[in-house]
């Protein structure tokens, strides 16, 4: 595949994922966080295994076989990132949870170069300096002096631990060559619905009563930040590696924060400043090479 075919595929998939945020800032109260995930995974995963029965047809002794890392994605990536999102949004904004979510290509440039030995420059590490910075600057609302008598937002550190996990997810991912993407995509879906399924019995939820706003959401972020961004992130992940394809999560607080514009919502000088910190810190880490440090 090309590169260019790669980048586009790519940015349809934070594009995706920017819509999540949005909708899932705003039906998650209705059916709370354990509840979406499963909704939205339970309707992905079959979809996604009838696809790749048809698409890739793949070999499932060797998806058996590879159960250890099917199971990791279920747990840090479809489980573990998707349930700290939702409830990250039910306290802080999307455009905040998109800000703290872009110092991942920082901490996936870092674990690259540590897991999977890629290499890793000293502007990788004043870039990925600079992308914190400019996450204290969010998380503090500017008081960055302040950083540790600060009152942090709960949904804010929550967007923290799901960026370990998404990294984590996407390490994983990156090892996982023997079984094609839609295959793993949709079978560490289903296991994590299944694991799901008497928590999301047990939260008071009346599912065959939902709002019509609840069931467009769901179906919404069912089709495209699950089924179809997971395929497009685990593509680009095997295409370019983890690192290079971390780099394309900086356009999701770019268009959320455009989403979050257009529905009325406010931006503030903290977001912008705290957002042309992480961006900058992106740019040097990505744009400049040097002689690769040893990191053992």
């Amino acid at each position: 595949m090309k590169k260019y075919q790669v980048w586009i595929l790519l940015i349809l998939c934070v594009l995706f994922w920017s819509g999540n945020y949005i909708f899932g800032s705003l039906v998650v109260m209705e059916l709370t966080p354990v509840g979406l995930v499963f909704l939205r995974w339970l309707i992905a995963s079959i979809i996604l295994l009838v696809l790749s029965h048809k698409l890739e047809k793949p070999d499932w002794k060797e998806v058996i076989r590879q159960w250890p890392k099917i199971l990791g994605l279920a747990v840090f990536g479809v489980t573990g990132y998707n349930m700290l999102l939702y409830y990250a949004l039910s306290y802080t904004s999307p455009l905040n949870a998109a800000l703290v979510n872009s110092f991942n290509p920082g901490l996936m440039a870092l674990v690259s170069a540590i897991y999977l030995k890629e290499k890793v420059t000293k502007y990788h590490i004043f870039g990925i300096i600079i992308s914190f910075l400019g996450v204290l600057i969010v998380l503090t609302k500017g008081h960055i002096l302040q950083t540790l008598t600060t009152d942090y937002n709960k949904g804010d550190l929550l967007i923290i631990a799901a960026v370990i996990c998404w990294t984590l997810y996407s390490m994983i991912g990156k090892k996982l060559t023997s079984v094609p993407p839609i295959t793993s995509t949709g079978v560490s879906g289903l296991v994590s619905a299944l694991f799901l399924f008497p928590f999301a019995m047990n939260t008071g939820v009346s599912y065959l009563n939902m709002s019509t706003f609840a069931l467009v959401a769901v179906i919404y972020i069912a089709i495209f930040p699950s089924m179809l961004s997971f395929v497009l992130w685990n593509i680009g992940v095997r295409e370019i590696g983890a690192a290079k394809t971390g780099i394309f999560l900086n356009l999701n607080p770019v268009f959320t924060a455009l989403i979050s514009w257009a529905m009325g919502r406010e931006i503030t000088w903290v977001q912008i400043i705290g957002g042309i910190f992480v961006f900058t810190g992106v740019y040097i880490t990505t744009a400049f090479k040097g002689r690769p440090i040893k990191i053992k």
